[in-house]
């Protein structure tokens, strides 16, 4: 056996870690067939990526990767892990930690797309540490009385249900402006709405009386592959900033903050669900993927704590 600190081995040894730097930053190659190109060139890489995922999605990710792009000005092929550290070191310290996560989150999707389609052997965004913003949920959640505060203020027949239904279902703002009437189901205790969200996944949340037969009274002459909620003008279907903007009207006209929007509703409706419901159903009904997301509302709202057992 050679020893390990002969001139052969450590010769031996660069060659090894010479063939791993190459293959790390050539597209990997089958030796027993002949190579599958998947896409000429990384603009058609990054399209692959983004197939199939949401246009929201598609354009932080495309901004994202931009910029990525911009400064390490080489191939996909050729990027190092040193690479994506000097990356992440670089990013301005103007932007807060979970925009800087954002965008390393980006970076990480892509490369371990480019593993995963066997363009590179290696992921090598997988050792990168992403920073950990603080958790600012609870600056985000409004009490019981400033939700109904908020619903009760708005006069508009068509504004005031899609608040009411914006907290009582949870559902996100897109998916509000995606539901249509077949998508609601009777039930013996009010009804039910299908939902198709984030992720591609579907699930039913069921809507109580009152809401409910307010929902169906609303419905008049609509037919039942209509959206639920639709623009002054009769319009197939609301725009997420049109509903961004009412909800703005509403909170400044009952005195709240500026800075709230449809998706506090959503906050609204886990937080004060968590009070009573079991952290799985509230999950179900939200379509978390994981009940860790559901569990954040219990740690931002804490039925008990050790303060309250000390005194000054």
């Amino acid at each position: 056996m050679m020893p390990e600190n002969s001139p052969n081995a450590i010769v031996n040894l660069r060659t090894i870690n010479d063939v791993i730097l190459h293959s790390a930053q050539s597209p990997q190659k089958d030796s027993g067939s002949p190579q599958l190109v998947q896409a000429d060139n990384d603009t058609m890489l990054i399209q692959l990526w983004m197939h199939g995922k949401s246009k929201h999605t598609q354009r932080y990710y495309f901004s994202d990767i931009q910029r990525f792009q911009g400064f390490v000005s080489k191939p996909f092929n050729r990027v190092i892990l040193s690479d994506l550290q000097k990356f992440a070191d670089s990013l301005n310290e103007n932007l807060t930690d979970g925009s800087k996560r954002r965008m390393l989150s980006s970076v990480k999707s892509l490369f371990a797309f480019l593993n995963k389609l066997r363009y590179l052997p290696f992921d090598i965004s997988k050792p990168l540490i992403l920073p950990t913003p603080k958790d600012n949920l609870a600056e985000r959640l409004m009490t019981e009385d400033e939700i109904h505060r908020l619903i009760n203020t708005e006069n508009h027949p068509r504004n005031k249900m899609i608040l009411k239904f914006l907290f009582i279902t949870g559902v996100r703002v897109s998916e509000l402006c995606s539901v249509k009437w077949s998508d609601l189901k009777i039930r013996t205790d009010g009804g039910q709405v299908t939902v198709y969200g984030k992720g591609s996944k579907t699930r039913a949340i069921i809507i109580p009386e009152p809401l409910w037969s307010d929902l169906i009274a609303s419905k008049n002459t609509a037919t039942d592959d209509m959206s639920i909620f639709r623009g002054r003008k009769n319009s197939n279907k609301l725009h997420p900033t049109t509903i961004l903007r009412l909800v703005k009207r509403a909170a400044k006209k009952a005195g709240l903050s500026e800075k709230i929007s449809p998706h506090w509703l959503r906050h609204g409706h886990a937080s004060i669900a968590a009070e009573k419901a079991p952290l799985h159903v509230i999950q179900q009904s939200l379509g978390h993927s994981s009940i860790q997301t559901t569990s954040r509302y219990l740690h931002v709202k804490p039925n008990d704590c050790s303060s309250k057992y000390l005194k000054l």
